[in-house]
């Protein structure tokens, strides 16, 4: 009897601890596990991430990653411009897991397509941007092609300041260039200005130069210090861009070299997620993909 009552008592000990033990392990899967990498078991996600390419999807995606890292204070994440050209060459290098584009990758040349996964993330609107003073609001696109052709060199002759015109332009490795080129300019070559790696550069030199005109996407419109044209007297604005009226606007992918694992794959989710397409996509100067009324492929053809 005594040793039945021993045995029933160590019985007893080893199912209360196995309780307190599960009790603690549940209370700490609701706060988040700063060990875990498995986001499916509640985990917290961790390790680093460096993600490069398209300057016009920086912002978002910086923004998107500052509030993934608050998140998951174990993840680190990187997100460096440099082109669209450049993210698409590093991706299928297996230099960064992610590489971000304003361009489809078919589009560009050298680029093994078949071998990198598109994630639609966004989309983004890009109109052309002038100094204050040059005096003009609205172009028609055929001017539009005049100035960045060479072809007209001063404001008055387009009805604005008596001011000499100064081309910015972005390298040929730019998905802001390719998309401006392709759907502002009909595929015309821009003439010789001052070229620029980066939209921030962009728009600071526009906005100190007198006379200056450059390209940007609609985030980059975040004050007076440069104006936002329209073209055709159509408004470069969301709304527009999602009901196919004004023509300068591109995905914004983020390609992965084959499908995504790990932390590049929970940080897509994350990108895909209510969370970033209702609230961050929109407060960067964006627009989601699925609000969008007409539909683009790589050859450019609108639906």
């Amino acid at each position: 009897m005594k040793f039945k009552g021993l045995m029933l008592m160590l019985v007893m000990s080893f199912v209360l601890v196995f309780a307190a033990a599960c009790g603690n392990n549940n209370g700490g899967n609701n706060a988040g596990n700063n060990e875990g990498t498995d986001e499916n078991a509640g985990g917290e996600a961790s390790g680093q991430l460096v993600i490069s390419g398209s300057s016009a999807m920086q912002p978002l995606v910086a923004a998107a990653a500052e509030q993934f890292m608050e998140e998951n204070p174990n993840a680190d994440i990187q997100v460096q411009a440099g082109g669209s050209g450049t993210g698409l060459s590093q991706v299928s290098e297996g230099a960064v897991e992610i590489g971000n584009s304003d361009v489809f990758a078919e589009e560009k040349e050298g680029i093994p397509a078949d071998e990198l996964v598109d994630h639609k993330v966004a989309v983004v609107g890009m109109t052309a941007a002038v100094h204050p003073e040059v005096g003009v609001e609205d172009l028609s696109k055929e001017d539009l092609i005049k100035i960045f052709t060479g072809e007209v060199t001063n404001w008055k002759e387009v009805g604005g300041a008596d001011q000499e015109i100064t081309l910015v332009n972005r390298p040929d490795s730019s998905g802001t260039r390719a998309t401006f080129v392709k759907f502002g300019l009909d595929g015309a070559t821009p003439a010789e200005g001052i070229t620029e790696d980066s939209s921030n550069t962009v728009k600071k030199i526009i906005s100190e130069t007198p006379g200056a005109i450059g390209y940007l996407a609609f985030s980059y419109f975040t004050d007076d210090s440069v104006t936002k044209l329209s073209i055709d007297g159509v408004e470069a604005s969301d709304e527009n861009v999602q009901k196919g009226e004004f023509p300068i606007w591109a995905y914004e992918h983020s390609y992965t070299k084959g499908e995504p694992e790990g932390l590049a794959k929970t940080f897509l989710d994350y990108l895909m997620s209510d969370e970033v397409q209702n609230n961050i996509v929109p407060e960067q100067g964006y627009i989601a993909a699925s609000k969008m009324e007409v539909e683009r492929d790589a050859e450019g053809n609108q639906k």
